[in-house]
């Protein structure tokens, strides 16, 4: 609540909150920041009690927010789709493929799901913004140890083909797109072996959005600065 009040961004994502509405303060619900400027939240929750489950808190007032409407993924609280009249936020939390693979079907349905949509809203003249974790390492220059995670949740090639597949299909990892080709750029770090400290991690989080909208994207950066997690905030201005 601290660093919202400080920073004040006109939109905040976050994934993985596990906690439903009731269980928090008001002033939680509906903080505000430096300039007293008030925030709404909305909650996409789990049916499962402390999992998963993405939030939006604004200060600008969305025409309409609504989950993925398909029960298969909003049972794990994955999607917040607000409509922000200029574009459509897609604020979601991906699924972990888990080791081996245990995951991995149940992760690639929802990969193609998100793409649908997005391509949807598209041929719709709308413009999207794709935001989150996607627990996807695009690419070997998106964690330190890509050769010795080839088989890790995260960096499997089925996800890493949708990636390319996703990207190809019109739409912009907006990080990249200013920092081509720039290593130890990341986004989450293990807890375990000074990790963050040593700035051994992946990237994991991103903004997309569609080529249309590229014009509008003024800056995309990582806050490594930003600590309370073990991912870190990404954080993109838009004119």
């Amino acid at each position: 609540m601290e660093w919202l009040r400080s920073d004040a961004p006109e939109v905040l994502c976050l994934q993985e909150t596990r906690a439903t509405p009731d269980q928090l303060p008001k002033e939680m619900l509906n903080p505000t920041d430096k300039k007293e400027r008030r925030y709404r939240s909305y909650w996409s929750c789990a049916k499962k009690r402390g999992y998963s489950g993405v939030t939006l808190y604004t200060r600008i007032k969305p025409r309409s927010v609504k989950p993925m409407g398909i029960p298969y993924f909003d049972d794990e609280g994955r999607v917040l789709q607000a409509d922000f009249r200029d574009f459509v936020l897609i604020a979601a939390y991906f699924p972990n493929s888990r080791d081996f693979g245990a995951r991995l079907d149940y992760k690639m349905g929802f990969c193609r799901a998100i793409k649908t949509r997005c391509d949807t809203l598209v041929a719709c003249r709308r413009h999207v913004v794709l935001c989150g974790d996607y627990n996807i390492a695009h690419n070997a220059i998106d964690l330190e140890y890509p050769k010795e995670n080839e088989k890790s949740a995260g960096y499997l090639p089925e996800e890493r083909e949708w990636m390319d597949i996703f990207c190809g299909a019109g739409y912009v990892d907006t990080f990249r797109a200013f920092h081509p080709g720039e290593p130890k750029h990341y986004t989450w770090w293990s807890y375990s072996a000074n990790a963050r400290s040593r700035n051994i991690g992946w990237r994991l989080d991103y903004h997309c959005v569609d080529r249309a909208f590229m014009w509008r994207v003024e800056k995309s950066i990582i806050r490594a600065d930003i600590k309370g997690s073990d991912h870190c905030p990404v954080e993109l201005h838009i004119l």
